[in-house]
């Protein structure tokens, strides 16, 4: 055997079981294969959706119709697709992937499938100052998703603080997040009495979740919010694999944990916090997606594109559903989507509890 043969056969050995070596140039990177293949069929679903998601209405329009529009053909369906359908959809698919995605990042930092922006404060937080912001005159959705971030990062920045002892344990940091979660919707149903009654109305409508009216003013920020944490969210899906490791051997390899995990859990309080300013606290699809990404992909860590993927697909698709099954009512897309979540959630908790807590062991 040659040189050559023996240090392909050797890195060959060394490469993790269902992973193929990637070569870019001089770099290289281990690809997993069954999570390329789920992305790539969620790609295609997502696709799928989005399509069903322009052509159904009041109206339906023919799914050529829709590719003229899309393409920037001439077409009679212009106003129908392009200007009232296909603003909505935006913002339904980025904040979807961004509610995907935040809960892949936080549920892999605290190692706990609870530990989702929308159960632990993060999404309540963004909330209660987006409403009190409404209520006190400031209506435009164009900034709410700014003032969301602030919420959003107070709220974790509390949590984190009354959880820390010495260490972050994972079940403590879940028990107290969901402490604050219903503190902080108490303070948002204060705002609520204290507003107008128009404004409290528009407020409540935006709590449960709802893409009713949503446009190109709150797709623009949220994609261009998006756009700016991509190096972000890249670093991210990097980093996932040193924290998913136990904290003897990465202090022994040199990783700083500590810096690294602040990191992930910062990029996802800021994804879920831009989320619900644009599309309101659209509930539990920052806890459903990366757990059935992981289960699609059978990764030993969650999947952060699958999850985003996956959390596009849900919103979009829950939009069209709650647009359809009540026609001509419309229903917020955040009631299915909590229709779906709620008995999913009281699984994961009589699941952890008969496994003797496994679910929520360990240290974030």
């Amino acid at each position: 055997m040659t040189s050559g043969t023996a240090s392909t056969a050797s890195t060959a050995s060394a490469r993790p079981s269902g992973h193929a070596l990637i070569r870019a140039g001089r770099g290289s990177f281990l690809l997993h294969r069954r999570a390329a293949v789920a992305a790539a069929a969620l790609a295609v679903l997502l696709a799928a959706v989005c399509v069903a998601y322009l052509c159904a209405g009041e109206s339906w329009v023919a799914p050529s119709e829709v590719l003229k529009v899309l393409a920037g053909e001439p077409s009679a369906q212009e106003l129908v697709v392009g200007t009232l359908r296909l603003p909505r959809m935006v913002v339904g698919l980025l904040a979807g992937a961004a509610f995907g995605a935040a809960g892949a990042l936080i549920q892999t930092v605290a190692r706990n499938p609870l530990a989702s922006p929308d159960i632990i404060g993060v999404t309540q937080g963004a909330g209660a100052v987006t409403v009190g912001a409404m209520t006190f005159g400031l209506t435009s959705f164009a900034v709410l998703p700014y003032v969301s971030v602030a919420g959003g990062v107070l709220a974790a920045l509390l949590v984190h603080a009354f959880a820390w002892r010495g260490g972050l344990h994972a079940t403590r940091f879940v028990l107290i997040g969901i402490g604050f979660a219903v503190a902080l919707r108490s303070v948002t149903q204060l705002f609520l009495t204290k507003g107008d009654y128009l404004v409290a109305q528009q407020a409540q409508v935006w709590m449960t979740g709802s893409l009713n009216g949503r446009g190109w003013a709150e797709a623009a920020p949220l994609g261009w919010a998006l756009l700016v944490l991509l190096p972000a969210v890249l670093w991210a899906a990097r980093a996932q694999r040193t924290v998913s490791l136990d904290d003897d051997t990465a202090t022994a390899l040199g990783i700083r944990l500590g810096r690294t995990r602040l990191g992930l859990v910062a990029v996802g309080v800021v994804l879920a916090s831009m989320a619900t300013g644009a599309a309101g606290p659209v509930d539990f699809v920052a806890l459903l997606a990366p757990q059935i990404a992981r289960r699609l992909t059978r990764t030993s860590q969650i999947p952060l594109f699958c999850s985003a993927l996956l959390g596009a697909v849900i919103v979009v698709l829950g939009d069209l559903l709650a647009r359809k099954l009540l026609a001509p009512t419309e229903l917020p897309v955040g009631v299915l989507t909590a229709a779906v979540g709620a008995p999913y959630l009281i699984w994961l908790i009589i699941r952890g509890h008969r496994t003797g807590g496994r679910a929520s062991g360990g240290h974030a």
